[in-house]
């Protein structure tokens, strides 16, 4: 399997988790509590898991291109 269909495969799923998290975070309890965590570090390590998930998104792009080229990779 090409690196960038392994790439894209885990930005996808970085970024269904990073969505499911976003959303248990906003619509959490009302205790203030998330995943045992409080609901403001919740929403940041959603932040950074999408940020996470846009950068391999990027990496596909990028790899999509050099194997189009005929690149080594």
């Amino acid at each position: 399997m090409k690196l960038s269909k392994l790439l894209h495969v885990a930005s996808v799923i970085v970024g269904v988790i990073g969505i499911i998290v976003f959303i248990s975070a906003v619509f959490g309890g009302s205790d203030n509590v998330v995943f045992g965590i409080t609901k403001f570090d919740a929403l940041v390590c959603a932040g950074i898991i999408i940020l996470i998930a846009i950068w391999l998104g990027i990496g596909t792009i990028h790899h999509v291109i050099i194997e189009q080229k005929g690149g080594i990779l």
